[in-house]
């Protein structure tokens, strides 16, 4: 199990004001931010993160929703952190989501669920660099 995961606080959450709430939850648990930042997602950026689930029925919806509006992309650390953080987050499905999770308390429905957090640690590898270089990286 790695000590990093990567994570998005998707354009919903943004713009209804929750990324700070979000981010104190995040500290509190005790994950450490090791990089962040706040950009907007061109369509094309958007399918190609995504693109993994290309041939899904969700994928055009997805890809238009992720490059409507501003997010925040952060790495953070903790032991067995993509463990750790997606029982954090809660089901992607906020309907089933635990209370006191973040999708809980700030998601609206399953594709406007709050936060993206990697499934794997491979993967948290994967799109933590398709964000960040090294030397944004502490």
């Amino acid at each position: 199990m790695g000590n990093f995961t990567f994570t998005i606080i998707k354009p919903t959450a943004v713009m209804k004001g929750y990324a700070g709430e979000i981010m104190s939850m995040i500290y509190k648990s005790g994950f450490r931010v090791k990089a962040m930042k706040m950009l907007r997602l061109s369509k094309i950026e958007a399918m190609d993160f995504y693109s993994v689930h290309k041939e899904r029925p969700f994928y055009d919806e997805l890809t238009d929703f992720m490059s409507s509006g501003p997010i925040f992309a952060a790495i953070i650390e903790k032991e067995n952190a993509v463990s750790e953080y997606r029982k954090f987050i809660g089901a992607t499905n906020p309907k089933e989501a635990k209370k006191g999770t973040v999708r809980n308390m700030y998601a609206s429905d399953i594709q406007a669920n709050a936060v993206h957090g990697s499934d794997s640690d491979e993967n948290a590898i994967i799109e933590s660099n398709f964000f960040f270089s090294t030397k944004e990286r502490f």
